[in-house]
């Protein structure tokens, strides 16, 4: 997997030149041609950002993956999830259709289902799968209903000619539904506040599966979207406070809860949820710097997240615990994982010469440089920053050059396929840092200017003078040591003040689904009775109401403005049907009952003769005549009625009513059907095919036989299956007692 991931971030690599001179590649697959639908696919200056991080870091991940679940018996699984779930992820990031996007997206949902649960045995991780399932799927769905609407709106399903009008989408009546549905996907996906609960619970996933989900794949697959779709559906006030307010309280909630947390692994997840609300507090405005600064702090929080994911996994492999306050002095036995774990949380600190100090420099002139409230966002970018100096301290310091523990202490390094990663990432965040216009010009300005719909030119620098971010950035580093000084005490209380709240989401998401569980088991008790004779009347009486209420509501209902001239023949066999129709409602026999169903079907079998269709009469003869004698022999078999057992007088009633509304709305929709205009493309295209195509001169054989073979095919099966349960039932042994 490691190779293949490798060549794929080499062979994307190859095509940065390309790409930073404003060459879009394109490639178009035909999938479903009869609905427009192509697999669609584009690389540009975003698209190329996003693929690199999925394939780059994906080696490296599985490359210490292979090393980390050697002997493992469900190892060879996990990778064949994890090629499948990086595949996926390039296909979201580089599709150009919406229906290309939603489905790779909706495959990242499903893989990382099993990524998230591949300890199976585990109780806590099937639970966390589902919840993540549960979650990420109904925004999923949400997703789909805007990208459908947005495609209707903007008049294309392409994505690249989408975000060229998004005047059109901002001032359509439709945009605050669109834009309501895609953030409800974009925001689950990437775990935005009320919907974060489900992240952290993923870290049931093996340290491997979560640095890649946690780094670069699935959860930036909600900022991706928004960042894609910026042009289109950005630059209103909906947008700008949306998704400032919700990523500030994002980011700086969760920067407080992971200071609170001993486990390693855990902090480090609620920095990701931190780090989402950032990203997604940036791109809620159009400034040229605030997007800068998203995608700088895009790649910046990628480098530094799976070094530091697979650093706590090489402490957790090698000492047997993630628990902060059990660790200790591990920087003697560990020199390499030190290194590498002080280099990636010095970055993730924002400390010079590190890209996290560029980073961080970009997102405080970011924010005073957003319209709406820069202030807020200044104030929540510096809160969580200073804490994630804090975190930084817990999980690079504290373990390799804190006070020795009572654990126990390995005697060397982990092996070099487990350290390849954390090295080159680190030192990558200090490479960029020392060097920033390679990491600019490659990769971030053509990001920036994908965003922003055209060319734009992007600086990093280490140095920028004295000004306001640089007080910024040293007010961040001031208060975050002073968390690192008082850590136990900050963690003592941020644990009483949470105390206090009433709930949390994951207990409010426990019960949501006991809700749904209470509700679901009410209503299987109150429906699932047991009786066919009640489940027909359900199906019945909601068909019925269903369609009279969308007749009347539509203004379906067409009466006729005279009653027909009918014949008297024509008047007798009516009389016959309505007679057969009334017996099963007025009888307490069975024979009785079936006598009439005959007489209904036989009278109609006369009106299709007389209104000169012999063939649609004796098939319609033939089939009442079979009915009738298998429903004779079945009565043989059945049951005797116990005279106690009777039908009610009011529930047979009840019944008669029922078939007639049901017969009353079938006769307006018949109406309604027929003062409709009766289209004749349809009608044309089978005149014109049947003998030039199907090589038949009967219309309706060829209709059958042809065009509805697959159709005609099921009918046949229905009808055996039907067979085969009537011989089931005329096995049955006769009950003695009662009459028929």
């Amino acid at each position: 997997m490691a190779a293949l991931a490798f060549g794929g971030c080499s062979s994307l690599a190859s095509a940065i030149g390309d790409v930073s001179a404003g060459d879009i590649l394109k490639l178009s697959l035909p999938w479903v041609p009869a609905l427009g639908v192509n697999l669609e696919f584009s690389i540009d200056g975003l698209a190329l950002l996003f693929a690199l991080l999925i394939t780059g870091i994906g080696g490296f991940v599985a490359l210490y993956a292979e090393r980390y679940l050697r002997g493992h018996a469900h190892a060879p699984r996990l990778f064949v999830i994890l090629i499948a779930f990086m595949i996926a992820m390039v296909g979201l990031v580089t599709a150009d259709n919406v229906i290309t996007l939603f489905v790779f997206w909706e495959l990242t949902t499903i893989t990382s289902f099993l990524l998230v649960g591949f300890d199976h045995e585990s109780e806590k991780a099937r639970r966390s799968a589902w919840q993540a399932l549960l979650v990420t799927g109904a925004g999923g769905l949400a997703l789909l209903a805007g990208l459908l609407l947005l495609a209707d709106v903007a008049g294309t399903m392409r994505i690249s000619e989408m975000i060229t009008v998004g005047g059109v989408i901002t001032s359509d009546p439709l945009y605050p539904a669109i834009l309501a549905l895609i953030l409800a996907g974009a925001f689950t996906k990437s775990a935005q506040v009320p919907f974060h609960f489900w992240l952290p619970n993923a870290m049931a996933a093996p340290t491997p599966v979560s640095a890649y989900l946690h780094s670069a794949t699935m959860v930036k697959a909600g900022i991706y979207l928004l960042a894609r779709f910026h042009p289109a559906l950005g630059g209103t006030d909906l947008w700008m406070w949306t998704l400032t307010l919700v990523g500030a309280v994002t980011a700086v909630w969760a920067a407080i809860v992971a200071v609170r947390q001993t486990d390693l692994k855990l902090a480090l997840a609620y920095t990701t949820v931190m780090a989402l609300g950032t990203l997604t507090m940036f791109l809620g405005s159009s400034a040229k710097i605030a997007i800068a600064a998203a995608i700088t702090f895009l790649v910046v929080h990628a480098l530094y997240k799976c070094a530091l994911f697979l650093i706590v996994g090489i402490i957790d492999h090698e000492v047997g615990t993630r628990d902060v306050t059990r660790l200790g002095g591990l920087a003697r036995a560990m020199p390499v994982t030190a290194a590498a774990a002080l280099a990636a949380a010095l970055s993730m600190a924002g400390f010079p010469p590190f890209l996290g100090f560029i980073g961080k420099e970009l997102k405080y002139e970011g924010a005073l440089a957003v319209a709406s409230e820069p202030l807020l966002v200044a104030a929540a970018a510096v809160a969580a920053n200073a804490l994630m100096v804090a975190v930084a301290a817990m999980v690079a310091i504290r373990p390799f050059f804190g006070p020795a523990r009572a654990a126990a202490v390995p005697s060397h390094d982990a092996p070099w396929p487990m350290l390849a990663g954390p090295l080159v990432l680190g030192g990558l965040g200090l490479l960029f840092g020392l060097l920033p216009p390679i990491l600019a010009d490659a990769v971030v300005q053509p990001a920036v200017s994908a965003i922003l719909g055209g060319p734009e030119t992007v600086k990093l620098a280490l140095w920028h003078g004295i000004n306001l971010p640089l007080a910024l950035s040293v007010l961040t580093l001031a208060i975050g040591m002073a968390c690192v000084f008082v850590g136990p005490q900050l963690r003592t209380g941020i644990a009483a003040l949470l105390s206090y709240l009433p709930t949390t989401a994951d207990r409010a998401y426990d019960a949501v689904m006991r809700g749904f569980a209470a509700a679901t088991a009410s209503i299987t008790m109150a429906v699932q009775t047991g009786s066919l004779r009640w489940y027909l009347a359900v199906i019945f009486a909601t068909t019925t109401a269903a369609v009279s209420a969308t007749l009347v509501a539509g203004g379906g209902v067409r009466l006729p403005d005279r009653l027909p001239d009918i014949s008297v023949i024509q008047a007798l066999i009516v009389a016959l049907v309505a007679l057969g129709a009334l017996l099963p409602p007025l009888t307490r026999s069975r024979v009785t009952a079936v006598s009439g169903l005959g007489l209904t079907g036989s009278g109609i079998a006369l009106l299709f003769l007389v209104h000169g269709a012999p063939d649609v009469a004796m098939t319609q003869l033939l089939v009442e005549i079979f009915f009738v004698i298998v429903l004779a022999v079945l009565i043989l078999r059945l049951p005797r009625l116990d005279a106690t057992a009777r039908t009610p007088r009011t529930r047979r009633l009840a019944h008669g009513v029922l078939a007639a509304a049901f017969g009353a709305m079938m006769s307006l929709l018949t109406l309604a059907t027929i003062d409709a205009p009766l289209p004749r493309h349809v009608t044309a295209f089978f005149e014109a095919s049947s003998v030039a195509e199907a090589f038949g001169r009967n219309i309706v054989n060829v209709i059958l036989v042809d065009f509805r073979a697959l159709d005609t095919l099921g009918e046949i099966v229905v009808v055996a299956a039907a067979a085969l349960a009537a011989y089931a039932l005329l096995r049955m042994r006769p009950k003695s007692g009662g009459r028929p």
